[in-house]
């Protein structure tokens, strides 16, 4: 029997989408607007992918699965939001509305912003890949239509995984560097703080145009969606998971983390739901 690490990775023709209430799931538009926002930022990934590579040049072992893993599981995940998108949602034009998000999501993505060290951003990466996992299990617990359940389910699974890689990874960068265990709190706390950054604003901005062309260019429109949005994560965040992913490249002491456990989840009710 194949293990975890080998048996093959799901495909789109894994998606049943004859299993689709088109009904139920054209009128919600809170669906429309998460499953269309997430499509935008997953198809974007090899913006920031191509930084990591180069970052991580001459390291064969990161590099090569930043190339040959990660990067097509991030790519998959946007091709299969925006099927379901189309399939859902035909009369909404998804490319031209990428395109102009992906014009300014570009300047987003820049070298400059990765961590000082290779070791540090291997911990960055662990909390952006403990707030994807956390995003997608928040969407698959917040919907009923079961396709959207499925894909969000099989998304945040990859994305554990991904953790899981760039936590091994960060443990033997923190052991070539002697990394402090304050230096490591400063970069995952700074890049927690990020978590809830400007991508799916600025997704919403080139959807919405496109959604409600009466009301896409409306800072009120835009601000409620924005809420709607946020509200889905805010009532369906599972905050003991999170915390765990989150503090684990810490190494606390038992005590230690135990002690910080509740100021802690307090500092992400803070992030996740202002």
């Amino acid at each position: 029997m194949l293990d975890v690490h080998t048996k093959p990775h799901w495909t789109l023709d894994d998606l049943d989408f004859s299993r689709i209430d088109i009904d139920k799931a054209r009128g919600d538009d809170t669906l429309f607007y998460l499953a269309c926002s997430a499509s935008f930022i997953e198809s974007g990934s090899d913006l920031y992918t191509r930084n990591l590579i180069d970052y991580f040049e001459g390291d064969d072992e990161v590099a090569g699965w930043l190339r040959s893993q990660w990067e097509p599981e991030e790519l998959q995940h946007g091709s299969a939001l925006r099927a379901y998108v189309e399939h859902v949602w035909p009369d909404f034009d998804w490319q031209p509305a990428y395109d102009a998000f992906l014009a300014e999501y570009a300047t987003y993505c820049k070298v400059e912003l990765l961590a000082p060290t290779r070791g540090l951003e291997m911990s960055a990466r662990c909390v952006v890949e403990t707030g994807t996992a956390t995003y997608y299990k928040a969407l698959a617990r917040f919907t009923r239509e079961p396709v959207f359940h499925d894909l969000a389910t099989r998304i945040a699974a990859d994305e554990v995984n991904h953790y899981k890689h760039f936590y091994r990874y960060y443990r033997r960068y923190r052991a070539q560097e002697r990394l402090g265990r304050m230096r490591v709190f400063g970069t995952v706390a700074r890049r927690t703080l990020e978590l809830k950054s400007e991508d799916a604003d600025c997704a919403i901005r080139h959807i919405a145009p496109a959604r409600a062309p009466s009301q896409g260019h409306d800072p009120q429109y835009l601000r409620k969606v924005s809420q709607d949005l946020n509200r889905v994560i805010r009532t369906n965040l599972e905050v003991g998971p999170t915390l765990k992913m989150l503090m684990r490249p810490l190494e606390l002491p038992p005590r230690v983390q135990a002690a910080m456990q509740v100021p802690v989840a307090q500092f992400m009710q803070k992030v996740f739901l202002r």
